[in-house]
């Protein structure tokens, strides 16, 4: 027998996960079964099983890659030499995942910001998923607390700002825009800019 490569291998889980994402930000976690799945992969039973164990696992893996492309985009504009601002920013990170995570359902949507609130859910009753998110959340700070330190260091913040703070009130603009995204439709991204401008200028001598 010919010996499957791991690039057919990689292309094949790549498969199950896209098609497992597209059913849960449909329908959510506890609506899709695992038919549902094998339906929107058009595999075997036997073929996706051989890579996950069952939906909870499958969950996990999404959760995990979701939280990853979050963080991967925050620490590349960590290591920016010139860091943008957060009027800048958060757009940008918004406009980065979309295309990391271009994915749309039949109607359009935009799949990415619909998964997040379902992790985010679920997470609230699995604990093995609240670990993964729990996990996730704290690099995700890391990389941000990394942006708000080079503010400091160009001398866009005072000395006593508390980096962590900044960086999870930054994190909480990208979540909660997302969740708008996925509850209201899409936000154009100089809405995002704008508001965000709106919020750093609040209180400044006009």
């Amino acid at each position: 027998m010919a010996r499957v490569s791991q690039e057919h291998l990689d292309a094949r889980r790549r498969q199950i996960l896209d098609g497992a994402a597209v059913c849960f930000a449909r329908n959510g976690f506890h609506a899709t079964s695992m038919q549902d799945v094998l339906k929107e992969v058009d595999l075997s039973a036997g073929a996706v099983y051989r890579y996950f164990s069952g939906k909870e696992e499958l969950i996990a893996a999404i959760a995990a890659e979701v939280l990853e492309t979050v963080r991967g985009t925050l620490e590349q504009a960590a290591r920016e030499s010139s860091p943008p601002t957060p009027d800048v920013l958060v757009p940008r990170a918004l406009a980065t995942m979309r295309e990391l995570r271009p994915a749309t359902l039949d109607t359009g949507e935009w799949l990415f910001p619909r998964l997040m609130i379902q992790v985010w859910t679920e997470s609230t009753r699995t604990p093995a998923l609240t670990a993964v998110l729990a996990d996730g959340y704290a690099k995700i700070r890391t990389a941000w607390g990394g942006v708000a330190q080079s503010y400091k260091d160009a001398g866009l913040l005072p000395e006593d700002a508390d980096v962590d703070a900044m960086a999870r009130a930054m994190i909480a603009l990208v979540q909660g825009f997302a969740a708008q995204i996925a509850l209201f439709g899409d936000i154009p991204p100089q809405v995002l800019a704008d508001g965000t401008r709106a919020l750093m200028a609040t209180g400044r001598d006009t």
